[in-house]
């Protein structure tokens, strides 16, 4: 069953994370709100139940992260979902990762870099387009609400140099995109129903080639 409530004592149960954490947590989502009205960072749809659409929903995927990794990437974070809240995690649970946000609206690595600055994160704003970067390294990469898996795939192998695994959020049709995927690419991987949705997954994916 997912997740219901907006209540910070349901939050601090499911992320099981200090009261200081929650504060920066809050704070965050007090800037988002705030920057929201100009930047149009995420739905207005969404704002009343930011905590567990957005917020809990990137927290969830705090498991699967590659704790060996000094660098974690995030592409396409858009308003830090789910990079910000990964870093705001890795600081409290003290794993030296930083986090880079891949992010091509200059307004948007606007808000991303007032929320890492207030917030004292290890994080790095990148004003750039993932597809035209090169032989990156990194550890685990994460993308959520970017693009569909199989351009995602594309990007992974076609960009980085090396890393150790994908973590992607796939929505109600996920099992389907999966089956279609699995024709053109080998992969292998794990799944979690979303503790957010009960229509979606998380995927932790390692080994991906495209099929000859």
């Amino acid at each position: 069953m997912a997740f219901k409530g907006q209540n910070h004592e349901g939050l601090i149960k499911s992320l099981q994370v200090s009261r200081e954490t929650i504060t920066s947590l809050n704070i965050y989502e007090a800037l988002l709100l705030e920057n929201n009205r100009k930047f149009n960072l995420i739905s207005k749809s969404t704002e009343n139940i930011l905590k567990t659409r957005h917020i809990l929903d990137s927290a969830q995927v705090i498991d699967f992260i590659d704790k060996n990794s000094k660098i974690c990437a995030d592409l396409g974070t858009g308003a830090g979902f789910p990079g910000i809240v990964l870093s705001i995690l890795f600081k409290e649970r003290k794993y030296p990762i930083r986090i880079d946000l891949y992010e091509k609206s200059p307004k948007k690595c606007q808000f991303l870099t007032q929320v890492v600055t207030k917030l004292d994160l290890d994080a790095l704003v990148l004003e750039k387009n993932v597809l035209e970067q090169k032989n990156l390294e990194v550890g685990t990469i994460v993308a959520r609400a970017f693009k569909p898996i199989q351009s995602i795939f594309k990007i992974v192998t076609k960009n980085f140099k090396n890393f150790k695994n994908l973590i992607l959020f796939l929505g109600k049709n996920g099992k389907q995109t999966l089956l279609d995927a699995s024709k053109v690419w080998e992969f292998e991987y794990k799944e979690r129903k979303s503790i957010t949705s009960d229509d979606s997954l998380i995927l932790n994916i390692k080994k991906i080639r495209k099929k000859i």
